[in-house]
């Protein structure tokens, strides 16, 4: 998929593809309400909508992003509702049958998280939940009865805790995808420190990404 993509806004890449993968096997309804949590250039946005989805909102934080994301579901003439916010803030409210998030998960050096700048699309904090952990708490009361959440990062961060965290709020939450990536520049720069942490084998210059669903329970 070519996308457009501003200077400093998250490249579509493995873990893109990996949940692009995952949600091609999930069923969406023509009418199904779609969310898309910090899209970054929109491919995921783009993707349902071109599975049929025909209420698609797409969210970010950074303007470069929200601009490319725009021209990218323009472009396909494609039905997406682009808002910039912080995460649901833009959607406080609303609820939706199927939500995407690809947010940022890389341990960073501190827990001050950037402001602007490519920092800012992978940085989260020292253990890398910074956002995750937001979004286990933000997106389940989202979800609408029997809606889904597609949610895809790095094992590094702890993927018991991810799939704790969704159960103790409600949802049937499990891995449904794994997949080894090679490091990129961004973790070939901090396998050092993540190294000296602990969270790396010594000379490991991999990581496994993974998908977790959760579910909300259906209507009764």
């Amino acid at each position: 998929m070519l996308l457009l993509r501003a200077p400093a806004v998250y490249p579509a890449q493995g873990d893109t593809w990996l949940l692009t993968d995952v949600l091609a096997g999930e069923t969406v309804a023509p009418g199904a309400r779609v969310l898309d949590v910090c899209t970054g250039s929109g491919a995921l946005a783009v993707a349902a909508a071109r599975m049929g989805a025909t209420d698609v909102t797409a969210i970010d934080i950074s303007r470069r992003a929200v601009l490319s994301c725009w021209l990218n579901t323009r472009c396909r003439t494609l039905p997406v509702r682009v808002l910039r916010g912080d995460l649901l803030g833009p959607v406080a409210g609303e609820h939706f049958d199927l939500v995407l998030a690809n947010p940022p998960y890389v341990p960073a050096a501190g827990d001050e998280l950037p402001t602007r700048g490519a920092a800012r699309c992978w940085d989260a904090g020292t253990d890398g939940r910074a956002v995750l952990d937001r979004l286990c708490v933000e997106l389940p009361p989202a979800l609408a009865p029997g809606g889904v959440l597609l949610m895809v990062f790095s094992a590094l961060c702890g993927v018991e805790r991810t799939v704790r965290r969704l159960e103790e709020a409600g949802l049937e939450a499990s891995v449904v995808a794994r997949r080894v990536e090679p490091f990129g520049p961004v973790m070939s720069a901090r396998a050092g420190m993540l190294e000296a942490r602990g969270l790396l084998a010594p000379g490991q210059r991999y990581e496994e990404l993974v998908v977790v669903r959760g579910r909300a329970p259906a209507p009764a």
